[in-house]
């Protein structure tokens, strides 16, 4: 039997209580599919934005990757990528946070 993994629904709900927790307030802006959608996250900074996508690694541990780039984007391209992505999966989540350090509030294996 291979491992367990959380809903999306219920990773997005934790989420968000971490985002407040850290003082990184969040908001869904796109509901994907509760049981296995994607995510994709918008951090707001003080630079621009930056988009990290959720993806499994070689191993099957859950990593995210700076989609947009090493460095914060305007945010229509940022807005642009997700649109793209939106359009090839209709099941992601889109979630929205303000992190003036581009961190997000929750922790995860950076690629």
């Amino acid at each position: 039997m291979g491992e367990a993994r959380i809903k999306a629904g219920i990773w997005v709900s934790a989420a968000l209580r971490l985002g407040m927790l850290d003082n990184k307030p969040g908001v869904v802006v796109r509901k994907g599919d509760a049981d296995a959608g994607g995510i994709l996250v918008k951090l707001h900074g003080r630079a621009g934005c930056m988009v990290l996508s959720q993806f499994r690694d070689m191993e099957g541990e859950l990593a995210w990757m700076r989609a947009t780039g090493p460095e914060p984007v305007a945010e229509q391209a940022a807005d642009d990528y997700i649109a793209r992505q939106t359009r090839f999966d209709p099941d992601l989540w889109v979630l929205e946070f303000d992190a003036a350090d581009y961190l997000p509030p929750f922790e995860g294996k950076m690629v």
